[in-house]
């Protein structure tokens, strides 16, 4: 049983995934290397907590869990079931976290990668015991998104595999199995596919990045959150999915490369919210409302989905 876990790294999803599994009740010890990451971790972790607040998951009358933070990693890692490595999407970075909490962790201690995707088989190959390690890829904003991916790497031991899948169902989120552990997994090969496409347009003059933006949001983003696509293949007719496909598969995007457009704005140093330029504009002073939104409209958007509205 998983009672107590490592987020190795907090980055923007550890706070989230902390608070999410102490509403589980799960004990949370989250490390990461860098001061600033540690002090800027209590404000994320209450935002949300808030935001749990509103989607009325679990907390200490639920006999929730708890997170503690910690620049010792020896710490972190002591009498962990399960240890989630949530460090940046770099192979040399993960092995060198793997090698340090591999005379660590117990033979039983279950590591996970949280890596958006990494295929997990390269990444097994840099700890000692590759049978106990699996992919459990969260999606952002992971305290509302009840999405997780766990995947297997070719050394994954199975009764792995299920320990994580059977962990996620029991805190009343949804695990997606993926059969084959392919890079990006499924959630972001599907969204990539999506981008490359948006951004050829935009780059092509085809339409401009606010009207992309509604049209896919009330669009088929709309359809999407309420219709899966492979149900909306049914929904539309697989006769009219063949006809249109015939001609338009063969005008879609299907660059190798990333977009002249995305490499111009990474070289103008405007990287999105980070920043506080990239596509559009983010006034410093406007992001943390901007989030705050999102947040409650996320919210609102699960409770309807779940029926609870």
């Amino acid at each position: 049983m998983i009672r107590r876990i490592a987020i190795i790294g907090l980055g923007t999803m550890g706070p989230g995934m902390a608070a999410r599994l102490a509403r589980g009740g799960i004990d949370v010890v989250a490390y990461d290397v860098a001061a600033e990451a540690i002090a800027r971790a209590p404000a994320m972790l209450a935002a949300a907590d808030s935001v749990l607040d509103a989607l009325a998951i679990g907390g200490p009358a639920a006999g929730g869990g708890s997170v503690r933070l910690t620049t010792d990693l020896a710490d972190a890692v002591s009498g962990a079931d399960l240890v989630i490595e949530n460090v940046p999407e770099n192979i040399a970075i993960k092995a060198e976290v793997y090698r340090a909490i591999d005379g660590l962790i117990s033979a039983d201690t279950i590591v996970a990668s949280d890596t958006s995707g990494i295929p997990i088989t390269k990444l097994q190959a840099h700890i000692s015991n590759p049978g106990r390690m699996v992919g459990m890829h969260w999606s952002n904003p992971p305290h509302i998104i009840p999405m997780i991916e766990v995947i297997a790497g070719e050394a994954t031991a199975p009764a792995t595999v299920a320990v994580i899948r059977d962990f996620i169902r029991g805190l009343g989120l949804l695990p997606v199995l993926v059969k084959k552990d392919v890079p990006g997994f499924v959630e972001n090969r599907v969204l990539y596919a999506l981008l490359r496409e948006v951004v050829d347009l935009v780059e092509r003059g085809v339409i401009e990045p606010e009207d992309v933006d509604t049209c896919v949001s009330w669009g088929i983003g709309y359809k999407l959150a309420v219709v899966g696509p492979m149900a909306l293949l049914d929904m539309a007719g697989l006769d009219i999915y063949n006809s249109v496909s015939t001609f338009l598969n063969e005008d879609l995007c299907d660059r190798k490369d990333v977009a002249p457009m995305i490499g111009r704005k990474i070289e103008a140093g405007t990287l999105g919210i980070k920043s506080g330029q990239g596509v559009y504009s983010y006034p410093r002073d406007g992001i943390a409302q901007l989030q705050r939104d999102r947040a409650q409209k996320l919210v609102a958007i699960r409770r309807i989905l779940e029926g609870r509205d």
